[in-house]
Order: C-alpha cells, then sequence, then structure tokens
C-alpha cells in the first residue's frame, strides 16, 4: 500500500500546560537566538543550583493584539484539515480561525498568489515592512511553493496558499510588534497555537515515504524516565531551522510527549530573524548566544556572556524540577557539506560544550540520562555554504525525506574509569557521543538516499516508519 506523504498528526497521550507563565524572567538586553546552539561558558564554571532564584519580571506581553481574531480553540486536527480535506482548504481555515476572512490583514484576506506578492509590495511601499523583509517574505512563498508542489500533493496549491497567508501574516504581526524572547521560552499555544502553526508549515515538506525513525523503543524509554521525573539531555547535530519541527513531526503519533515538550538550546539568530521568529514563537527554547557570533561585535561579548549565564541559571532550575528533556547541539550551530566531495556530515562536537551540559544534569538533584541523537534533514532547508554573520539569509527549501535516531544512553562514570586524566576523560566522553551520532546518521543516510534499502538498520540503530507500522530490516 502506497504510504500518505502527510500523515495526520495524533492526539498528545500527555496532558501539560504549555501556556507561557504569568511572568518570565527579565527580558536578556539583546534578544537571543536559535541557529547556534554551544553555550560559551568557561570550563570550569562551577555550578551551585542551591544558589539559583528565579527572578521575576513583567508579564510576558501577547504575542500579537491581532491574535485575538482567531479561535483560542485552534488546535491540530484544525490545521490537519489544511492537507486532508477535500474541501477548499482556504475556506476550512478561516472556519478554524473563527471568522478570521473578514479580517483587515493584507494576508489572510488573501484568496490567490496575486492577493499574496501584492500584499507584500503594498505593505512595503504603505512602511509597514522594511524592503529587506518584503524581499524575504517573497522570496520565501515561491522557495516554500516549489517545495510543495515536488510533493505531488492533489491538494498542494491549496496547502501553499492557506500556510503561507499564515505564515506571511504572523511575520508581519510580528514587525509590528516584535515579540521579545526571555532566556526560557515556552511555546505560544494560546490564543494563537504557534506550536501547530510550525508543525503543519513544515509537515508539506516532508517526504514521509522516505522518512524513518531509528531506535523507536529508546525513545519509549525516555518518556517513561521522564514521567518517572527524571531529566533526559539529547546531545545532537544540527541541520537546518527546521530541526525542532522535522524532530515533532517524526515523533508526534508514537512520542507526542516529547514532541511537544522538548526544550531546544537555542541560539540568537533564529529569535532575532523576522522570517523565523514566529516558528520559533512554538517551541520551548533555552536562548544562548553561540560561540560562532560571540566576537562578530566586540562591543556586546561581555553582555552575550552575561546573558548566557542567565539563561543557565533558568536551565539548572528546570531540571532541578525534574521531567525536563532538553536538546542541545555541541557544534555550536549547523552542519555544513564538504566543500569538495559535497557529502553531508555530522559538525564535530565541542568537549567545553558537552562537559557543561553533563555537570548541569549532575547536579540538578533528579537523575539525568544523555543520550546521542542524529538529525537528518538538511535537504529540507539547507544552511548557506559558510557562516554568515548578517541576518537575513537566504532560505531554499525542498520536499525530501527525513530521519531521526537515538543511540543508548552513554554514561560518563563508565568512560571515565579508564582514564587518569579528567580532561582526557572529557574528550573521550565527547568522542563516544559524537561517534554514536555519527554512526546513526550514516544509518539513515543510507535509509534515504542509498539505492539499496535492505539490510538498512545495525546492530544499533533499528529503523522504522512508525506512522505506517513499517519496520526496515
Amino acid at each position: 500500500m502506497r504510504l500518505s506523504a502527510f500523515p495526520p498528526p495524533s492526539s498528545s497521550a500527555f496532558l501539560s500546560n504549555n501556556q507561557p507563565p504569568a511572568s518570565a524572567a527579565a527580558a536578556l538586553t539583546s534578544p537571543p537566538s536559535f541557529s547556534c546552539l554551544s553555550l560559551l561558558l568557561p570550563p570550569r564554571f562551577a555550578f551551585s543550583t542551591s544558589s539559583f532564584v528565579l527572578r521575576s519580571g513583567p508579564p510576558r506581553r501577547p504575542a500579537c493584539p491581532r491574535q485575538m481574531l482567531l479561535l483560542s480553540s485552534l488546535h491540530g486536527n484544525a490545521m490537519a484539515e489544511l492537507v486532508t480535506s477535500s474541501d477548499d482548504s482556504r475556506v476550512v481555515a478561516a472556519e478554524k480561525r473563527g471568522g478570521a476572512e473578514s479580517s483587515t490583514s493584507t494576508f489572510l484576506d488573501a484568496r490567490t498568489e496575486e492577493d499574496i506578492l501584492s500584499g507584500i509590495r503594498k505593505d512595503a511601499e504603505a512602511g509597514r515592512l522594511p524592503s529587506t523583509v518584503a524581499e524575504g517574505m517573497e522570496e520565501l512563498y515561491h522557495n516554500y511553493r516549489k517545495a510543495v508542489l515536488q510533493s505531488g500533493h492533489p491538494k498542494a496549491s491549496d496547502i501553499v496558499l492557506s500556510n503561507m497567508c499564515l505564515a506571511l501574516d504572523r511575520i508581519l504581526v510580528d514587525v509590528e510588534d516584535p515579540f521579545v524572547f526571555p532566556p526560557y521560552h515556552k511555546a505560544l499555544r494560546e490564543p494563537f497555537d504557534y506550536y501547530q502553526f510550525g508543525q503543519n508549515y513544515i509537515r508539506p515538506l516532508i517526504d514521509f515515504r522516505n522518512s524513518y525513525v531509528g531506535n523507536i523503543s529508546i525513545f519509549s524509554d525516555m518518556e517513561e524516565k521522564l514521567q518517572q521525573g527524571h531529566n533526559i539531555i539529547l546531545m545532537s547535530n544540527h541541520q537546518t531551522e527546521a530541526d525542532p519541527a522535522v524532530i515533532a513531526l517524526l515523533l508526534e503519533r508514537t512520542n507526542p510527549h516529547i514532541a511537544e515538550n522538548l526544550i531546544y538550546v537555542a541560539g540568537d539568530r533564529v529569535v532575532t530573524d523576522p522570517l523565523c521568529k514566529p516558528f520559533s514563537m512554538g517551541r520551548n527554547l533555552i536562548c544562548v548566544y553561540s560561540k560562532k557570533h560571540m566576537f562578530d561585535i566586540p562591543e556586546l561579548v561581555e553582555m552575550k556572556k552575561k546573558a548566557n549565564i542567565r539563561s543557565l541559571k533558568e536551565m539548572a532550575m528546570l531540571l532541578r524540577n525534574g521531567s525536563q528533556i532538553i536538546w542541545i547541539a555541541p557544534s555550536g550551530g549547523r552542519d555544513r557539506p564538504d566543500p569538495v566531495t559535497g557529502e553531508w556530515h555530522p559538525a564535530p562536537f565541542d568537549t567545553s560544550s558537552v562537559d557543561n551540559m553533563r555537570r548541569l544534569a549532575e547536579n540538578a538533584g533528579a537523575p539525568g540520562h544523555i543520550y546521542p541523537l542524529a538529525l537528518l534533514c538538511h535537504d529540507i532547508m539547507p544552511p548557506p555554504p559558510k557562516v554568515e554573520k548578517e541576518i537575513g539569509e537566504k532560505r531554499v527549501i525542498s520536499f525530501s525525506g527525513t530521519g531521526v535516531s537515538v543511540g543508548t544512553e552513554v554514561n560518563f562514570d563508565e568512560i571515565a574509569g579508564a582514564y587518569e586524566n579528567l580532561e582526557q576523560a572529557k574528550e573521550a566522553y565527547t568522542k563516544v557521543l559524537y561517534e554514536s551520532v555519527s554512526d546513526q546518521y550514516n544509518v539513515l543516510n543510507s535509509a534515504i538516499y542509498g539505492k539499496e534499502r535492505v539490510d538498512t538498520s545495525s546492530p544499533a540503530v533499528s529503523i522504522s516508519q512508525p506512522w505506517s507500522n513499517v519496520s526496515v530490516t
């Protein structure tokens, strides 16, 4: 039987409060972000969880005033209809927005491609949009449309129109009333559900017939540990801005608690780039400044270091509560293809970043577990060939297979016992984690891009397609 390229989401088996807290920690002097994910702290930074206190701050403002046009009951099944209903998807979207079709919004009123493109130009001419943002929005529309049409879905044009109208509206709303991310940002689910918005935007870009999950049983074991109050740290490679949505989409049926509650250590770029911010608002984030961009502006270095320490304190408080699952890319940024061969491989892990996270987990007071996680989705939205200082990168988008895999837990004490020198033990521990990620990545790569898919699984990685109950052996 031919698998659907767009399996519908399932409801979560766990009940969780996803609303933003009544008050948030004081916002950083300059808003943080998400493209590069490495903590910048001295290797010997001392963690004393008993001294950490939450700082109260002003109430977090609503994500945007115009959200009141939308029904607070907007949820996954509503947006899922955009890609499965045989009815006019624009009508369905309007109904689920609670009559937002009568809004004066430039994009919620759009009914055709020309409406969208002319709306961007008119808003730019009227001064509502900076010219650079307007150009990026138009480019995003064309690239997204091309990618979704590649899927061959019979309602592809309607999907593009519905998803892009909503995305461009969210971008415009934030340009007019910018959202400021605190050190710890909790996904905004009401009155507008930014999490499901991101899920439904990325869903049409994933070829589920050619996507895989590695070691699904370990993900289930992790959920059991979370229910018992344990903390989970995922040491992962990082490929695209769409990583959080890809992980959540591949796990939403079997592990919805992980999909919705995963916290991402995020660099400053994804919470400052106007085209990226609305998608970041739907994820749980610990906002930090990446090593790769720490010295871009010399006069801001000290501020960035202090901001990172504040974010680490927020993370320590979360871990102290237990039942937290945190994702971090110790490489400090996205993977890049080899400039000569064009092949993709996970970027090397930074030992100090791995060790900082390990010590945070060990000093939390709750049991902690560290797992290596491999992610393959670079064709969905590949990064620029080189690291760029400027905000506003060109976004190339494609319809592609993806994969995520988790390895067995890696225990530091078991590795450190073979070394007398602590620094050598730290390096060995980082190497074991990285090699596991690389091995899992190679299995996913063979499954997605290999000509032969038999014998794709390895003794350490069992891949499957849980949305179709298909196991690949």
